[in-house]
């Protein structure tokens, strides 16, 4: 499913676990806290799709949210008038057709060569990118003809200052036959690309469901990573006891790095009022 399919999918689900209302509205509306500072925190518009895109960023910057992010080109410049920005913009491609493919490669260098200087223009500092499914494509194959792929635009984002984000997706249960679905497999992209200005999207969520030990393989290929995703695992709702990973550790570990990117919650919240959970999951990663 594309991220705006799932959430339609999910709508039937969000009234039946919520939260007690009075607890919930006041948790939602309290006052800004004071932030940690240790990391960039940015939340994922297409979780929050019944929420107009003003009243999210409104209600992100009170929690204390730096970015709303995953916007298209006619959007970008919204979270400014809140003192946001879009940290990161949803990009040329798609998830299924992306830069494994030659035979898609000149659309979408030309598309990227459109972008990459609107979305510096606009202040957004990341583009999202997909390697495509694999269509029973080999590995080897996939990793060479991304690469050649990307190397026709990295000159241009590097002009601009714009940072390319290959974003690493679980093909087990939610991208069936994505093929950057394994942090190596992305790195190998990366490494063959050696650009600055292309870098891996971490999605937590995704990586717990393929490979697990996050924390290690965080460490171990921090200087590839420019961006991470949350999710809770299972399921892709709430970030919080209610599933298996310990996202403040996760986040302390990330924060140790020094990392200085954006970490945005890309959970699909299933209590009502769903800004509730927003506030609960910036409490929880605001190390």
């Amino acid at each position: 499913m594309e991220r705006r399919d799932l959430l339609r999918a999910l709508g039937a689900a969000a009234a039946a676990t919520a939260l007690a209302p009075t607890a919930g509205l006041a948790l939602a509306h309290e006052g800004p806290r004071a932030s940690s500072g240790r990391l960039k925190h940015s939340v994922s518009r297409w979780c929050y799709g019944k929420t107009p895109i003003d009243e999210l960023c409104e209600a992100a910057k009170t929690i204390g949210f730096r970015s709303v992010e995953l916007l298209d080109e006619a959007d970008w410049m919204v979270p400014s008038k809140h003192g946001l920005v879009c940290a990161m913009a949803n990009g040329f491609g798609t998830i299924p057709v992306g830069f494994n493919r030659l035979n898609q490669h000149e659309r979408l260098v030309a598309d990227a060569e459109r972008m990459i200087p609107r979305a510096a223009a606009a202040g957004v500092p990341n583009i999202v990118c997909f390697s495509g499914n694999r269509g029973g494509m080999s590995d080897g194959e996939g990793i060479a003809n991304c690469i050649a792929g990307f190397k026709r635009i990295t000159p241009t984002a590097e002009r601009h200052g714009v940072t390319l984000c290959l974003e690493l997706l679980n093909s087990k249960v939610d991208h069936a036959d994505y093929q950057a679905d394994h942090t190596a497999w992305g790195v190998q992209v990366i490494q063959g690309v050696s650009s600055p200005r292309l870098k891996l999207l971490y999605d937590i969520y995704h990586m717990q469901i393929m490979e697990g030990d996050v924390i290690a393989t965080i460490r171990a290929n921090a200087p590839h990573i420019a961006h991470f995703h949350t999710g809770g695992v299972p399921g892709r709702h709430e970030i919080d006891d209610t599933q298996e990973l310990n996202y403040r550790r996760v986040m302390q570990a990330i924060a140790d790095l020094g990392f200085g990117g954006y970490v945005a919650q890309e959970f699909v919240p299933v209590r009502e009022p769903a800004l509730a959970s927003l506030r609960q999951a910036f409490e929880i990663c605001d190390v």
